[in-house]
């Protein structure tokens, strides 16, 4: 994402600097020439707005996404945490019933 932002950002600064230069070189009144640069200058302040917002919501999208995935793995770790205890507990609650029965054995003979 880094890499394709400073592509298009490098892409629309060459575009300003290149329509800026145009405009600056061409045989035109001054007060034209005036205007031309202060439209280029809002289209482009607007064209990076958009692409501000645009790689902001590409950012939540993707935050959003990486969270999501973060919860169902803590969930799914906790899940396999609580059926490895419960087999745990299961488990020493049969050898303690079987210890009970061989305490008892020893203790009648």
């Amino acid at each position: 994402m880094s890499n394709n932002s400073n592509t298009f950002l490098g892409i629309l600064a060459g575009t300003a600097i290149g329509a800026t230069l145009g405009i600056l070189f061409a045989p035109d009144k001054g007060s034209n020439t005036r205007r031309r640069i202060a439209e280029e200058a809002t289209a482009t302040k607007d064209r990076i707005t958009s692409e501000a917002v645009h790689l902001k919501d590409q950012v939540t999208t993707k935050l959003a996404a990486k969270k999501e995935t973060l919860d169902e793995q803590l969930d799914s770790i906790v899940s396999d945490a609580s059926h490895k205890a419960e087999d745990l507990i299961s488990s020493l609650e049969d050898k303690l019933e079987k210890l009970k029965a061989r305490t008892k054995k020893l203790q009648k003979s």
